[in-house]
């Protein structure tokens, strides 16, 4: 500002008025803006003590159900093979006879065919008529 205020024209003290206003605005976005990253930040903060905390009591629950899945190969049970044993039993099996047998020892299948199909084309057992199968 070259002029002192008292000295300026109406058209430059509108223009001065104008730039003030105009540097404001711009002021006040930069602060909005520090505003919003700060938000931001104490967003992700919350976002992570959530997930922390909730991964805590995920555990516990863990803890209190059981663990979750059985580990690999214990307590597991291989129903394939459970199937073959059935069959090699009885000789020839009925797929109504696998399922009773399977229910009898505790094992609900719902895709027993799959399994039969899966066994057919490994070449374990064969088809010895329709829905009755013996060991290949």
């Amino acid at each position: 500002m070259s002029k002192p205020l008292d000295q300026m024209s109406s058209s430059e003290l509108f223009e001065l008025a104008q730039r003030r206003k105009q540097e404001e605005k711009i002021r006040q976005r930069e602060a909005h803006k520090e505003q919003i990253e700060a938000l931001r930040a104490k967003r992700r903060e919350l976002t992570a003590r959530y997930k922390k905390e909730l991964a805590a009591v995920d555990a516990e629950i863990k803890v209190l159900t059981g663990g979750g899945r059985a580990p690999r190969g214990r307590g597991k049970v291989n129903v394939s093979q459970k199937v073959l044993d059935l069959i090699a039993a009885k000789g020839k099996a009925s797929t109504a006879d696998i399922k009773q047998g399977l229910e009898a020892e505790g094992i609900t299948i719902g895709n027993l065919s799959q399994t039969l199909a899966y066994l057919k084309r490994m070449g374990r057992v064969t088809s010895a008529g329709r829905a009755h199968y013996k060991v290949a």
